[in-house]
């Protein structure tokens, strides 16, 4: 039943494929365009440094292990990889380039030395002699000079210099230090610029006088990001201290990927792969900028135009809440649901200041991975501790690429008074939960909060997720014993109403395929439906596949990552995948087992992998409130009718945009918005 799977990474890369489509759709507003080829270059980044890094370390540690789908070794996973990239980048490539033409268009100029005259050019040298050259610090590599360290992601212009005598040296120059701007400005009067390494580039010879330029390019090193924390992690250091001096490691691990802006000779790449320890097959030439951050500058300077952008959208008010009015007596009244980014986070944040002042409020209990730079949870948090809460916040600092801001926020945390831990030996805590417990006349009241997505501002505005409130006291309970197993480094072995990763969702999961399997056997409908951002854990894939083969309806929306391929005869008939990659960055999680009245729905912070399910602290939380319950169901239903954004995943692998035709065009996350300003004006217009 090999055909029924997908390798990961090569999933991953059909993922950013769909990315980069959204850069080359004419639907899709030119400045929009832009950012979508920025995020498929650092989507691309990423993946170089975590995905191909710990396939390169597998391949150095244990060269004939097996990925558990398509049984490919790490070597045969990174040689169907690096051609697809350089697939891709090639359609990236022409991509880009058409933009640049609309941009020039809608009146903004990106221009090298081939397109301007002499006047602009001597203008150029003025400021690279004046504003520039004294701040570069250039290195000609010999043997009283190594090779200097390059760091992660930054540009170096890289020159092959001749003495008269006929020897050859390197010549580098870092072109990013943070001290001149990145957009050169080349005339203000026709919004012309250049970027700054290729200004640096073509004087380069005025930097080594006395040497004749042979060969020159830009050159861009990615480095290896996959570092193992608890692994390395020494019992007697200070954790938080540990992950200081990890992020600091992380910035000198191998390189995985050697990117040049010109055509070198190959005994060129071959001195510099041999410098830098990187094999050939890692190098890849570019037709476009290394770094193509620079394009929200463009969107900056465009931003009057405003049909060059989405229509603005603004989260709106819940129609759930009512304002002047207790927000825990209202959860306690009956479940909330909020849905992001078309509803704001405002009410929750404002649950939680509400509790950070009210006296009956015993304790604040949260678990955060990645909080925005200036957040107002933090600062509600430290307010409540002030205030004399027991606060106790769980802070991930294991949260990838965002250490740095979980460090800082968790001193600041402890300064106040909070109870800080920082997670489990082995497992990342990827839940978001809140539980307040607040001291009522029947006693003890716990109200808590299960999201799908982050405690963070920014992100809510722009990632699709759900947030529940509750004063269901069982569910209360629960979360209660997953925030005091935390606080001893444990995890909880048993739940009735949540479930709880590592040891009790997987299994539950596969329980509840097993009853729609059942009642398939048996004649009767039987119906999956999950929104995830990834599909890799086997156990529920397999589970998954038979539940297809009994008869079971199976509907997966599954944004990135999906290890399975539906619609195979005699397998996957039954199952149907689409992925939904739009405006907003589709984030939330949701199971539903069964149809109709007796459908069981979840939300969950958890994907379908063996990480979330496995080797993580996820939760799962059922929604019962029969409302509540309701919008869940159409909300996927709606997703489900998306023909606009949505794409099928055929039995051949391949993903195949959807398009209205006679049909009415039907784009969910429009819809979702939508339908929030008019509830929100129905709203005002009652009042």
């Amino acid at each position: 039943m090999d055909n029924v799977f997908m390798n990961r990474e090569l999933s991953w890369l059909k993922f950013n494929e769909r990315v980069l489509e959204e850069a080359e759709s004419d639907l899709t507003p030119l400045c929009e365009r832009l950012s979508f080829a920025s995020i498929y270059q650092s989507n691309l980044d990423e993946f170089f440094m975590v995905r191909v890094g710990s396939l390169i370390d597998q391949d150095e540690v244990n060269p004939k292990s097996r990925e558990n789908k398509t049984n490919m070794t790490p070597a045969e996973q990174i040689a169907a990889i690096l051609p697809v990239v350089h697939q891709l980048n090639a359609r990236k490539d022409a991509i880009y380039a058409q933009l640049m033409e609309l941009v020039e268009g809608a009146g903004v100029r990106l221009v090298d030395f081939r397109k301007i005259g002499k006047q602009e050019s001597d203008k150029l040298e003025r400021f690279f002699d004046m504003q520039i050259a004294p701040l570069i610090s250039p290195t000609i590599v010999g043997r009283r000079q190594p090779f200097p360290f390059l760091r992660n992601k930054e540009i170096y212009a890289v020159v092959v210099l001749e003495r008269k005598s006929g020897k050859r040296k390197l010549g580098i120059i870092p072109c990013s230090m943070g001290v001149f701007p990145r957009l050169i400005e080349v005339s203000a009067k026709d919004k012309t610029y250049m970027l700054a390494e290729e200004l640096i580039l073509h004087f380069i010879p005025k930097v080594f006088p006395g040497y004749t330029v042979k060969a020159k390019s830009l050159l861009r090193v990615t480095r290896n990001a996959d570092i193992d924390a608890d692994a390395e992690y020494d019992d007697e250091i200070d954790y938080r201290e540990f992950m200081v001096e990890l992020i600091k490691k992380r910035r000198r691990l191998a390189p995985v990927r050697l990117e040049l802006s010109r055509e070198l000779e190959g005994d060129i790449v071959g001195m510099l792969c041999g410098h830098m320890d990187v094999d050939p097959e890692y190098v890849f030439r570019n037709n476009t900028p290394l770094d193509l951050s620079f394009l929200f500058q463009i969107q900056d300077i465009l931003r009057q135009q405003s049909e060059l952008f989405y229509e603005r959208r603004i989260p709106q008010k819940s129609p759930a809440f009512e304002g002047g009015k207790s927000l825990l007596a209202q959860v306690k009244e009956e479940d909330k649901l909020l849905s992001y980014p078309y509803e704001s986070m405002k009410p929750f944040l404002d649950m939680l200041q509400e509790a950070a002042n009210d006296d009956a409020v015993v304790s604040i209990k949260m678990t955060l991975y990645r909080v925005a730079k200036q957040s107002k949870v933090v600062e509600a948090l430290i307010e409540a501790a002030e205030n004399g809460k027991d606060v106790l916040v769980l802070v991930e600092l294991k949260a990838r690429f965002d250490e740095e801001n979980n460090i800082e926020w968790s001193r600041r945390l402890e300064n106040a008074g909070c109870n800080v831990i920082y997670g489990l030996d082995g497992y990342k805590v990827h839940s978001k939960l809140c539980l307040i417990t607040r001291q009522e006349d029947e006693g003890i009241v716990y109200y808590t909060q299960i999201g799908t997505g982050n405690y963070n501002e920014k992100t809510a505005r722009l990632y699709t997720d759900l947030s529940m409130m509750t004063c269901n006291q069982e569910i209360g309970r629960e979360a209660n014993e997953v925030f005091n197993a935390l606080a001893m480094g444990e995890t909880v072995e048993e739940t009735h109403k949540l479930l709880v990763a590592p040891h009790c969702l997987q299994n539950k999961v596969l329980d509840m395929i097993d009853e729609e399997i059942v009642r398939a056997r048996s004649g009767q409908e039987a119906y999956i439906g999950v929104k995830i951002n990834s599909l890799t854990d086997k156990a529920i894939i397999d589970r998954l596949i038979r539940a297809s083969c009994e008869g079971v309806k199976i509907d997966l929306i599954v944004r990135g990552i999906c290890c399975l391929i539906p619609g195979v005869p005699g397998a996957t008939e039954n199952i149907r995948v689409r992925s939904i990659v739009g405006r907003f960055l589709e984030h939330s999680r949701i199971y539903i087992f069964g149809k109709g009245e007796r459908a069981k729905v979840y939300i969950s912070s958890a994907d379908y992998m063996t990480r979330n399910t496995l080797r993580r602290v996820e939760v799962a939380a059922p929604v019962e409130d029969e409302k509540l319950r309701k919008r869940v169901l159409d909300m996927f239903d709606t997703m489900l009718a998306d023909n606009v954004q949505a794409r099928i995943l055929g039995s051949d692998g391949m993903y195949t945009r959807l398009t209205p035709g006679d049909e009415t065009p039907v784009n969910s996350q429009e819809a979702f918005y939508q339908m929030a300003y008019d509830e929100a004006a129905g709203r005002n217009n009652k009042a």
